[in-house]
């Protein structure tokens, strides 16, 4: 992973490190396993499967802040702990999914907290923060944010293709081309790309070394990132359903998705530079500076 001396860690903190996540996990263990079977089997909450490896990058790019602040014991991990279990164990009385899931983050959260110390998760504040992105979102808040971004979605997909020379008719998000009447939420549902998009808007906010100020900015407007590409995948779809047979619009459904993340990402490159270029500052070191950090 890293050179652990180099790093101020010991080969026994690395051990401490392992044991106690696992056992964390263990512990949990029952709520891991649906989390993950949860995130395999449904579509709207694939974007889990991504967590775990973004969580892993933000911790490598900033690899060099452990020299800062050398790993050591804190209470707060056990309390943390203690705290996830109650958590836990309350909310399966209660029959409250999201909590029962949160308590196991958080006990693992904790575990790491033991070994590691307080400042340690401080500095590495963004990657631990995204760890609450592996408890699956519940239906009903599913559904507030899946509703306006489905309706917002056809209407301007039908603007875009009328634009286009094409005519179509929308009803609630209901499209209506050559005959063949689409549904939006068959056809491209925006809940399913939404979270990925802004999974992949916060690694970029916290990869690059922006200004908060502009890394605020991308976090915001991540749902409108999200409505553009859910709009630039949805429009060739529906051309496909109304035109092309529907093993095609199937197939082309399937794949568009996953492209909208490169895309997603070129966009916010591209957002950047367009600010570069209007003279807003943008970056919080210069390159050299960056260099000098690295080396040091």
């Amino acid at each position: 992973m890293f050179g652990v001396s180099r790093y101020g860690w010991s080969a026994g903190q690395m051990a401490a490190l392992l044991v106690l996540s696992l056992l964390a996990v263990l512990a949990g263990w029952t709520q891991w396993v649906d989390i993950f079977t949860i995130a395999w089997r449904d579509e709207e909450a694939s974007h889990i499967l991504l967590v775990p490896l973004i969580v892993a990058w933000l911790v490598w790019v900033r690899r060099v802040r452990f020299r800062r602040s050398p790993p050591r014991f804190s209470w707060v991990g056990p309390a943390l702990i203690a705290a996830g279990w109650v958590l836990a164990w309350v909310s399966f009385r209660t029959a409250f999914q999201a909590g029962w899931h949160g308590g196991a983050v958080l006990m693992l959260v904790g575990a790491v907290a033991s070994v590691v110390g307080v400042q340690v998760l401080a500095n590495f504040a963004p990657a631990v923060l995204l760890m609450a992105m592996l408890i699956p979102v519940p239906g009903r808040l599913r559904l507030m944010i899946a509703g306006p971004l489905q309706t917002a979605s056809a209407e301007v997909t039908r603007v875009v293709l009328e634009a286009m020379g094409q005519w179509v008719e929308r009803s609630g998000n209901l499209l209506v081309i050559n005959d063949q009447a689409v549904a939006v939420h068959e056809a491209c549902n925006g809940m399913r790309m939404v979270f990925a998009l802004v999974l992949v808007s916060y690694a970029f906010a916290f990869t690059v070394p922006l200004r908060n100020s502009v890394r605020l900015a991308i976090l915001l407007l991540s749902p409108v990132a999200a409505l553009i590409c859910n709009v630039i995948r949805l429009t060739p779809t529906v051309l496909l359903y109304g035109y092309a047979e529907e093993s095609t619009a199937d197939m082309f459904h399937d794949i568009s998705g996953w492209a909208m993340l490169p895309i997603a990402f070129l966009m916010l490159m591209g957002i950047t530079r367009l600010l570069r270029w209007a003279m807003v500052p943008t970056y919080r070191f210069t390159l050299a500076h960056q260099m000098t950090e690295h080396r040091a």
